[in-house]
């Protein structure tokens, strides 16, 4: 159990530190940031405190670094979550001032706004499929033999594809077949569109069509498609100090190249709750070195997606989730999804 010194000298030494990747002396911890004792005692506290596992000590040099027992012990007990200037709130602001026609716009807006104002790496992806319940399925026949399928969810999740059909369809068989499928999917999860459809059409219709079973699987292929992956200033952490080891750089690049180590780090945190991962933490061997903050943020109940910031285990946590939540709380004040679909 840490008392209320030894909080402060680790609160300070982990802030000075973020800003600066150098060791702190205890020097710097008296004179910048006003603790009330000297450096003498400041010293015998930080030897307490890498005794304890909170602060590392590098070989060529006598301040300390922290640990990432010591980040774990500063997120959950004295992170402040008010880190978020006026010029950031106003930018802020600006970017969310436009509605959109698309969940997957919402993301990339997201994600661009984190990326600027963080300077850390963004990775995103859209809502859960899976968890998605169908609000209305359109067909469209653009051509005798093409129809373009449109599968709208509750949170305003898009998916469509055109569909080449063998043999001629009617404007009537379509319409028929468009009323049927919603009169038996809406309200029902995306998963639900499986073989049970095609055998409940087929009776209704008192027919066979083979158009069903291409209808069928071209839905069900645009459903189970591997979800997207936004990137937002992957550049920018190359201009970290952490990224001068080469081995470092490597295993980022590798993250990035594998999307399924991104799409399962990004669905592996507790929904409706910021998930914050330091080094050993991260289950993926590609992800030792980092640290990684999750969110699954949803506007008007739903899910709209899911963010990653990916950084050193050096991140600005506090800067991270004071505009994180800042983001998130703007989104459901400002109508930016209207009634939570993506209608204009």
């Amino acid at each position: 159990m840490l008392n209320d010194r030894k909080k402060e000298i680790l609160q300070a030494i982990i802030e000075e530190y973020i800003q600066t990747a150098e060791p702190v002396s205890s020097n710097v911890i008296v004179n910048k940031y006003g603790v009330n004792c000297s450096s003498a005692t400041v010293r015998n506290e930080m030897v307490d405190l890498e005794k304890m596992g909170y602060l590392d000590k590098p070989h060529t040099s006598a301040g300390r670094v922290p640990s990432a027992k010591g980040y774990r012990f500063y997120v959950d007990e004295l992170i402040k979550e008010d880190n978020i200037s006026m010029e950031e709130i106003i930018y802020i602001q600006s970017k969310l001032q436009t509605k959109v026609n698309q969940i997957e716009d919402l993301t990339k807006i997201t994600t661009n706004t984190l990326s600027e104002i963080t300077h850390y790496p963004i990775v995103s992806i859209g809502p859960n499929v899976h968890t998605q319940l169908i609000e209305d399925i359109k067909f469209v026949l653009l051509g005798s033999r093409t129809m373009m399928a449109i599968i709208l969810t509750d949170s305003g999740l898009i998916k469509e594809t055109i569909i080449k059909f063998d043999e001629d369809v009617t404007e009537e068989q379509i319409q028929t077949l468009g009323y049927m499928f919603n009169h038996k999917l809406k309200g029902k999860p995306l998963d639900s569109i499986d073989t049970s459809i095609e055998k409940y059409i087929v009776a209704e219709m008192n027919e066979s069509l083979n158009v069903i079973k291409q209808i069928l699987n071209e839905m069900q292929r645009v459903i189970n498609e591997q979800e997207q992956i936004y990137y937002e200033g992957t550049n920018r952490v190359f201009e970290l100090p952490e990224f001068k080891n080469l081995d470092i750089t490597k295993s980022f690049i590798n993250v990035l190249d594998e999307k399924d180590i991104v799409i399962d780090t990004l669905n592996s945190g507790i929904a409706d709750d910021i998930n914050i991962y330091i080094g050993d933490e991260n289950e993926n061997e590609e992800l030792k070195d980092f640290s990684i903050i999750t969110f699954n943020h949803k506007i008007h109940g739903k899910s709209v997606g899911t963010i990653g910031i990916i950084g050193p285990k050096r991140m600005d946590y506090s800067k991270v989730i004071s505009v994180l939540k800042y983001i998130n709380r703007r989104m459901n004040q400002s109508g930016l999804l209207g009634d939570g679909k993506n209608k204009k």
